[in-house]
């Protein structure tokens, strides 16, 4: 017997195939399920195959698309650009099929939620009739960057700095987004980016992955150019709200969890000792700056949780450096980020400044150590230390190394001081306002509860 429908309304949620773009998208489909709502989650069969995850529950389920690699995923395409247009190209085809699979259903697609990396996800819902809404991602600031690039209005290369841009501080080349502070860095991810707005002004609306007191000025600035509102932050409900029932994971894991070895650890070190240190699922640090870290974090005399992801990445460690560091140190491939930020040992991230880590991090009350690499880093880097003042950047020298003196004073800075304190103090301040945005009449609760009003009876 078909099941009857018992939900206000079937969201599709489209996530880019990679695990910063799944942990948000993921979140914000518990969120939605938590108002009544049933949620299909599209993963690709690449995902999909290799990972096996369960279905989370009666009101998520998990569905796929195609990127055209079903086998091998993005390591198997020849290049970014091959990537991104196989995905399309496929991408395009599986959605419609899946739409069209529910629609003879009793549930069947009533709004689709698209990643605005895949914006052709939009052509699709809109051959449909579906209410529509483009999901970011990244900060306001970032992305309103990118508009005001893609519709010419910010002109590219930059000819004069400081770049002043309304509702941010004044921004130098190095506080830009990558694609533009260095031209010509991976055009293919550039032109993906930009094409988030090639058709958005036909989504019915766009979600930010932010809280609107975080980003209070660039959020009204952006919103006068397109109709966008603020959702985030997108961490499960226990480390927020707690208002949603078993939600204290990200649940979908792309990469292989060290969880007892890392906390175990980490449970017997004083409180405020530890710094924790990772650079996300994508960066890729060279040799030397592996090395400059390693006697950087030595010469600190702080406990320090490295993750490494991989074999490659460890064997650029100094020779000996592992033997050496006894249980002042303790290196993993991998980490339970939410279960180390929340943990009372904890005393600082030293992070790429990606958006899921920063974001993590400021409703978790944690203050950071940044080092940018590409993309969004270098603006979140930017807004943590002059904006939020919840973290020290780091200064690389003319070689575009970070050295070891400098990676101990950064460390020193957060970890010690008046000025150590001031910055626990903000990470506090912002840590309540994340809480507050997603707690019963919060802001980014109300936005959610209107977007849901959109398309419901």
């Amino acid at each position: 017997m078909e099941e009857k429908k018992i939900h206000r309304a079937h969201v599709l949620i489209v996530p880019y195939p990679s695990q910063g773009h799944i942990n948000p998208t993921f979140q914000f489909a518990k969120r939605l399920a938590s108002k009544g709502l049933k949620i299909t989650l599209a993963i690709t069969n690449f995902i999909y195959k290799t990972k096996k995850p369960p279905q989370p529950s009666d009101s998520v389920q998990i569905d796929t698309i195609s990127d055209g690699y079903d086998d091998g995923g993005f390591s198997e395409a020849e290049s970014i650009d091959a990537y991104l247009q196989n995905m399309e190209v496929a991408g395009l085809k599986t959605l419609a099929e899946l739409i069209t699979k529910y629609k003879s259903s009793s549930n069947p697609i009533d709004c689709v939620v698209y990643d605005a990396f895949l914006y052709w996800a939009l052509d699709v819902a809109k051959g449909f009739g579906l209410f529509s809404a483009a999901f970011f991602t990244q900060t306001c600031a970032v992305n309103f960057i990118y508009y005001l690039v893609h519709h010419g209005l910010l002109k590219l290369p930059v000819s004069s700095t400081p770049v002043s841009i309304p509702g941010m501080p004044l921004l130098e080349l190095q506080d830009m987004p990558s694609f533009i502070g260095v031209q010509g860095q991976y055009p293919a991810y550039f032109e993906m980016v930009l094409n988030q707005f090639s058709n958005a002004d036909r989504a019915d609306l766009v979600l930010v992955n932010t809280f609107y007191k975080l980003e209070s000025q660039v959020a009204d600035s952006m919103s006068k150019f397109c109709p966008m509102v603020t959702i985030g932050p997108t961490l499960p409900s226990f480390y927020l709200d707690n208002r949603i029932l078993n939600d204290n994971d990200y649940d979908l894991n792309l990469f292989t969890l060290d969880k007892s070895i890392t906390m175990n650890w980490l449970n017997t070190k004083p409180e405020g000792s530890v710094v924790y240190v990772s650079f996300g699922s994508m960066a890729c640090l060279a040799n030397e700056q592996v090395e400059e870290l390693a006697w950087g974090l030595k010469k600190s005399s702080f406990y320090f949780l490295w993750v490494i992801r991989d074999t490659e990445e460890t064997n650029k460690l100094p020779k000996g450096f592992v033997d050496g560091i006894g249980d002042k140190g303790l290196i993993v491939n991998w980490s339970p980020q939410l279960e180390v930020l929340s943990n009372k040992a904890l005393g600082c991230f030293f992070s790429h400044a990606g958006w899921n880590s920063t974001i993590e991090a400021l409703s978790l009350a944690v203050p950071m150590v940044v080092m940018p690499q590409w993309t969004d880093q270098p603006t979140d880097a930017k807004f943590v230390e002059d904006v939020w003042k919840v973290g020290v950047r780091v200064r690389v020298d003319e070689d575009g190394i970070v050295r070891r003196d400098e990676i101990e004073r950064c460390i020193r800075e957060v970890m010690e001081g008046q000025s150590g304190r001031e910055m626990r103090m903000n990470a506090k301040k912002w840590s309540d306002l994340a809480i507050e945005a997603v707690s019963e009449g919060g802001t980014s609760d109300k936005n959610i509860d209107e977007f849901i009003s959109k398309f419901t009876n």
